[in-house]
């Protein structure tokens, strides 16, 4: 007998740690959520480092699990939550370790994604599952998590907050000018292979600053193969085109620098998504992933996609007859891509978007009387 979801909850759980680009495809839900049930209490499991990114989302409380602190920090937890019984947990992290964390928490009905959505076998953890959905983007997987409840009004809605100090951080570094911004590296973990060359990224600046005036402001993190790959990019660009802000800036501010930029580039990682959120123009650079399962949802027309070549070339095989969602893993994928590629994409989406741009720039500085 299937558990009864419930027809009006007053308290949701949402169980989903990572990753940054994740928890922005999640968003809209949250929001279709809140549309539906504008009173229930919305309680949302979420890693460290996501929470500093959606700290301040309206109407939503934040648990936080910092995974570093494993099965002590999961205790901790259920204990912070052990008189906390949810309605329903949505339990919408696909690994092991959330599944484990799920065992803890207190709810009437589990639900989870169905058995060929689902990794580490989730479906064991859960009492309902999604309706089957092939060749789902991640965005709309998220949503069937809504839809499976009854939600009617699944429009896509973020509003990410974006604090005055953090727009601050973000000017403290461009001043008032346009920019393109960059984020050229991505999580290696997990032998992912999503980082494009240095001097495919340096030719595209150099595009920006000669064909357009925009500076190039590179963003990302502080570790040594970020740092590496700006010094090299900067090498091979005039010294005014590129303001190198890796490892400079807290994920607010490189939220507000997002939402100021003309343009973002970047493979598939958090920035393409957090761009998507903000609904600034992305060029998503995908070999490695499938970018119809995991592009920025509203530019995926503006991705430039070689992982069908990818996949032939490194994988043997045909794309149509892979798994769903398959990732290429090998260290010449991305080189796939190549510099025409980005700068026709960039040179389209200028375009497509240039009257959007003056609509924001006549709003932001209005004619005096």
């Amino acid at each position: 007998m299937k558990h009864p979801l419930p027809a009006r909850p007053a308290h949701i759980g949402v169980l989903r740690l990572s990753a940054l680009g994740d928890v922005c495809n999640l968003v809209p839900t949250v929001r279709a959520l809140q549309r539906q049930w504008p009173e229930a209490r919305i309680t949302w499991i979420v890693g460290k480092g996501e929470y500093s990114l959606l700290t301040g989302l309206s109407g939503v409380e934040f648990v936080v699990y910092d995974k570093s602190t494993g099965l002590k920090g999961m205790r901790a937890l259920w204990r912070e939550l052990a008189d906390t019984r949810f309605d329903v947990l949505l339990h919408m992290q696909q690994a092991l370790r959330a599944s484990v964390l799920s065992l803890g928490l207190k709810a009437k009905v589990r639900v989870g994604f169905d058995p060929a959505r689902a990794k580490d076998r989730q479906y064991w953890f859960t009492h309902r599952q999604l309706a089957p959905r092939e060749r789902a983007h991640v965005l709309e997987s998220f949503m069937d998590f809504a839809r499976l409840l009854g939600v009617e009004d699944t429009s896509l809605e973020w509003r990410l907050p974006v604090p005055d100090s953090a727009y601050a951080e973000a000017r403290e570094l461009t001043g008032d000018s346009a920019y393109l911004l960059i984020s050229p590296c991505a999580n290696p973990r997990l032998r992912n292979f999503r980082n494009w060359s240095a001097e495919g990224y340096a030719a595209v600046v150099e595009h920006a600053w000669t064909q357009f005036g925009l500076k190039t402001v590179m963003t990302g993190g502080g570790s040594t193969q970020e740092r590496e790959m700006g010094s090299r990019i900067q090498s091979l660009c005039h010294p005014e085109a590129v303001i190198d802000a890796i490892g400079a800036t807290s994920l607010k501010g490189l939220l507000a620098l997002i939402d100021r930029a003309r343009v973002v580039i970047a493979p598939d990682s958090g920035p393409v998504h957090m761009a998507n959120a903000l609904a600034t123009p992305v060029v998503g650079l995908f070999a490695t992933t499938n970018p119809d399962r995991a592009a920025p949802y509203l530019w995926r027309d503006y991705v430039v996609n070689r992982y069908p070549d990818a996949v032939r070339e490194f994988l043997q095989a045909d794309p149509d007859t892979i798994t769903w969602g398959q990732r290429v893993r090998h260290p010449d994928a991305m080189s796939l891509i190549r510099t025409d590629d980005v700068i026709e994409r960039l040179d389209t989406l200028l375009a497509d978007t240039a009257s959007q741009h003056r609509s924001d720039l006549d709003r932001e500085s209005p004619d005096e009387a």
